[in-house]
């Protein structure tokens, strides 16, 4: 893989993120100097380790594992299992195959899996939580194979889905294409949160502000932060080599949320379906590919 950069045009946004053009921030300044160097200067400026293609390769085996932990558990969803049975499930699957559930304890969460069901937006606790015909159920699972994490999620429907719940897998699914689409080497993060944003709000739904798509390889959550609402154009340019995560969460209703008591489950406050879904993508030399590439 080609780390290093295309030509920087004058009216190419700064790569420093600044959101200006090129001509009007740092030319002439240290990317001149360094823009052989995109890879030592995002590790200095920015703490994002691109990533090698043996880092890739591994990345990539453990998005394996993720999608097919998956797709174990998607049939398997149906009305009157718990959302604890999902979770016996990914951790069985995952420790069978030579992993580990990186949830587990996880700055103290207690599950191996988050399952977030109808109003929850992200960080469900698996537990007796029961469920029903209609429901919709997100299950996010991150792996962590021979050190190398990978992150990705679904929505699924139980049973019958009434209208709300179509629509609004339906826009959170879309919401992902457009994020995913959005990534190629010189766009921006702006550029990828513009896209999510714009979907979200042309079909009445509402982009969650506070949970945002992270860096992931090396540890659970590395930089860049990847805002799934933004303007175009702004924020960090994309380089060859980083891996991070989309994962829009998209209400039917308003944004705002409120956290439980158990200081994880964040549920829309309005009450309204919430939905998600994640893939984990790198940047190539050509555009974008997913480390963790679920049949849509």
């Amino acid at each position: 893989m080609n780390l290093k950069p295309t030509k920087i045009g004058r009216n190419d946004p700064c790569p420093c993120g600044s959101g200006l053009k090129y001509k009007k921030c740092c030319v002439g300044k240290e990317f001149a100097a360094l823009a052989a160097d995109l890879e030592g200067l995002y590790a200095r400026k920015y703490r994002i380790r691109v990533k090698t293609p043996k880092d890739v390769e591994a990345i990539r085996r453990a998005g394996r594992l993720v999608v097919d932990t998956l797709e174990l558990v998607a049939p398997r969803i149906r009305p009157g299992i718990t959302t604890d049975d999902i979770n016996t499930w990914v951790h069985e699957f995952t420790v069978q195959n030579g992993a580990v559930p990186a949830p587990l304890n996880y700055r103290g969460y207690p599950k191996s899996v988050c399952v977030s069901v109808n109003e929850v937006i992200c960080h469900g606790i698996p537990g007796q939580r029961v469920i029903k015909d209609g429901d919709i159920v997100n299950v996010d699972v991150t792996s962590i194979l021979d050190g190398y994490y990978a992150d990705a999620n679904q929505t699924y429907f139980v049973g019958s889905p009434g209208p709300d719940a179509r629509k609004i897998v339906g826009v959170a699914r879309e919401c992902l294409r457009r994020g995913m689409a959005m990534v190629q080497a010189g766009n921006t993060v702006g550029d990828i949160g513009w896209a999510i944003q714009v979907h979200a709000e042309s079909q009445g739904c509402s982009v969650v502000r506070e949970f945002v798509g992270h860096g992931i390889g090396f540890d659970f959550h590395e930089p860049p932060q990847v805002p799934h609402f933004g303007r175009k154009g702004e924020g960090l340019a994309l380089i060859p080599g980083m891996v991070f995560t989309i994962e829009p969460m998209i209400n039917l209703g308003r944004k705002e949320l409120r956290i439980l008591e158990d200081e994880w489950t964040a549920v829309t406050r309005d009450g309204s379906l919430s939905a998600q879904f994640e893939q984990t993508v790198l940047v190539t030399d050509n555009g974008c590919e997913s480390l963790t590439p679920w049949e849509d």
